[in-house]
């Protein structure tokens, strides 16, 4: 949540969660090389230019430093998969939830193993459709992606 919430550019809540899984603290990755964040596979050479740019600047480093003497915690959280029941799939969710927000559904899929997504493609491999769905669910249908419901989603990560 802190790297999301430093503002650097292109850097949003998934680059964040990819780059504090890979380097586990602010201060490894304030010393990644371009090369090294390029590496990683959902990394592309803007991400990891403004990565670097961030914190070889002194606005970046100022942040940083007054964060550290706050006492804020720079290290991640160790981010186990609760299982892998959704490993390798890309998730999109679409309409009115009752028991998870979106963050909450999405932080379930990260944990099971999967991957949330926002719109719907050919590499969606499962879609969660809610109350009142919308395009989502017509474009999932037209690419004959596989729809359930909430209630099955949550038997699908054993949370029922």
């Amino acid at each position: 949540r802190l790297l999301a919430a430093l503002s650097i550019r292109h850097v949003g809540s998934t680059v964040a969660s990819v780059l504090a899984k890979r380097f586990g603290s602010i201060e490894k990755l304030s010393q990644a090389t371009v090369e090294e964040l390029t590496a990683i596979h959902e990394i592309g050479s803007a991400i990891a230019t403004s990565v670097v740019e961030f914190f070889q600047s002194e606005a970046g480093s100022a942040i940083i430093q007054d964060l550290a003497s706050l006492g804020v915690k720079m290290e991640a959280d160790e981010i186990a998969a609760t299982s892998d029941s959704l490993s390798g799939k890309t998730i999109v969710v679409t309409g009115t939830l009752v028991h998870f927000t979106r963050d909450s559904i999405a932080e379930a899929i990260r944990q099971h193993g999967g991957k949330p997504s926002s719109s719907v493609s050919k590499k969606t491999t499962l879609v969660v459709a809610g109350e009142n769905a919308g395009s989502k669910l017509t474009k999932a249908q037209e690419l004959g992606v596989p729809v359930i419901d909430e209630a099955e989603f949550q038997r699908l990560i054993g949370a029922e």
